[in-house]
């Protein structure tokens, strides 16, 4: 991912904000929606776009638009950095690959411990039976 050219790709739109704020809010766009075009961005190659279609496929639109808003602080340029933040985090977090996990076999004290313990248990249970005469 090359987050210059993503960033240069986002579409930035104010609008005004919800809720209450009296006057101020009803006059000022202060709200930022972003807007990134996945399947024409040139900041991503095939296989990261297609992992992030696969991800991301409950929050893009159906023409394959990832919106996102941010309305938290009164300013608007505190908001359109707030959102290019969450946006880099959520491409960060999509594009993460795991590594595969390695299959090992329990150690031999790992095993004995683990049946010893078990022995200790079942010893312990027994012990609050009543005796039998």
């Amino acid at each position: 991912m090359n987050t210059s050219i993503v960033i240069n790709e986002l579409k930035f739109k104010a609008i005004r904000s919800s809720g209450a704020g009296g006057q101020h809010v009803n006059k000022v766009s202060s709200k930022i929606e972003l807007a990134l075009d996945i399947k024409t961005s040139a900041g991503f190659t095939d296989d990261e776009k297609l992992r992030l279609s696969q991800k991301l496929s409950s929050r893009l639109t159906k023409s394959g638009v990832l919106l996102l808003q941010c309305g938290d602080s009164r300013s608007q340029h505190r908001n359109k950095e707030l959102v290019i933040k969450r946006l880099l985090e959520i491409l960060k977090a999509n594009l993460y690959i795991p590594k595969k996990r390695k299959q090992t076999k329990p150690s031999r004290t790992a095993i004995k411990k683990r049946l010893d313990s078990k022995q200790k248990h079942s010893l312990k249970k027994a012990n609050r039976k009543k005796p039998s005469l």
